[in-house]
């Protein structure tokens, strides 16, 4: 079984043992959309959300989001990041969030950067839920998709 996969042994599973590999400048930047109705984008823009300034606030948790992943994801290595950028383009249905992670270390960052896009994304809908949901209460047109890493690279 340890020869199949990398996290499981003969007596359970274990984080992957990486002191060997050489500190490398890693870089990984991941993309994914939310998907709003027009109104609600227009709202954003102009900062009308009753809860705060939605994209500043979703930057913010992505933000944290990649500084916590270890603690999130069980067999993630802890990592000495030494950058993240995450940045928002508005469209005119859809919010794009594309979050950028360096480190200097031994593993990469991508699961970082997929992370920050992710809870970037479910930040903006906790936060324009209340003018998203229908008068049922429902949310027929909202959803979180692509999310994917575009780049993984050491540098």
């Amino acid at each position: 079984m340890a020869d199949e996969f990398t996290h499981l042994t003969d007596s359970g599973v274990h984080m992957v043992e990486v002191g060997a590999k050489p500190d490398q400048k890693r870089r990984a930047i991941a993309s994914g959309s939310i998907f709003l109705d027009k109104h609600t984008i227009e709202l954003i823009q102009n900062e009308e959300i009753k809860k705060g300034n939605v994209l500043t606030t979703a930057q913010i948790a992505g933000i944290q989001a990649v500084k916590n992943t270890s603690s999130m994801i069980p067999l993630c290595h802890p990592l000495a990041l030494t950058g993240i950028e995450l940045d928002f383009e508005v469209k005119e249905d859809e919010i794009v969030a594309k979050c950028s992670v360096n480190t200097l270390g031994k593993t990469g960052v991508e699961m970082e950067a997929i992370t920050g896009v992710s809870v970037a994304l479910l930040t903006v809908w906790d936060m324009v839920k209340a003018v998203e949901k229908d008068e049922d209460g429902q949310y027929p047109d909202t959803r979180i998709s692509d999310i994917k890493v575009i780049k993984k690279e050491k540098i």
